[in-house]
């Protein structure tokens, strides 16, 4: 079977994991966003936010996790799968953050390659803090832009998905799927 791994990405805040829920709901084979596991498990180890404290070390194991599912998305017995950001998510968060990163991270994004990429923007109605999402709005603004920017480098065309509820969002991007 061929299957589409398709990446929804956006600033913090923008309905991702809300629109995964819903598809998973709908039985479409969804993976969640993984920075939170990551985050969750530094603070085990005393590290409040690893991504503040040492960018690098989080975009690793980032990485490493990301790659992991767009391996294991290939195995999956599905037409579609869906993921909770995609590889460059990683070089984005780290170019907004002007940390350098080695050269692997780029080579990583040119490996494995979404079939689709659908964005969500910032939209300051929905926007919430919580306590492994540190960023304010204005900063969610910029890194959507470094993820724009990201994204192109690699050459993606990206899907913009239009403000609404949870459900004509997750239909907005069935149907363009299926066009």
């Amino acid at each position: 079977m061929n299957t589409k791994r398709i990446v929804i990405t956006g600033g913090p805040g923008t309905g991702k994991s809300s629109i995964i829920n819903e598809l998973t709901k709908r039985d479409f084979t969804c993976f969640e966003e993984v920075s939170r596991q990551v985050t969750l498990e530094a603070r085990k180890d005393g590290i409040d936010q690893l991504f503040l404290t040492q960018p690098l070390l989080f975009s690793k194991l980032l990485l490493k996790a990301r790659t992991q599912q767009f391996i294991d998305a290939t195995s999956v017995d599905a037409n579609l799968v869906f993921l909770d950001r995609g590889l460059p998510d990683v070089l984005a968060y780290m170019d907004y953050v002007k940390s350098d990163y080695p050269n692997d991270f780029t080579e990583a994004c040119k490996q494995h390659v979404y079939d689709k990429v659908f964005v969500l923007s910032p939209w300051q109605e929905i926007f919430v803090s919580d306590s492994e999402r540190y960023e304010n709005f204005g900063q969610a603004v910029e890194i959507h832009h470094a993820l724009l920017d990201t994204y192109h480098r690699f050459n993606y065309q990206l899907v913009d998905v239009p403000f609404g509820n949870i459900n004509s969002r997750a239909d907005f991007i069935l149907e363009v799927l299926n066009e």
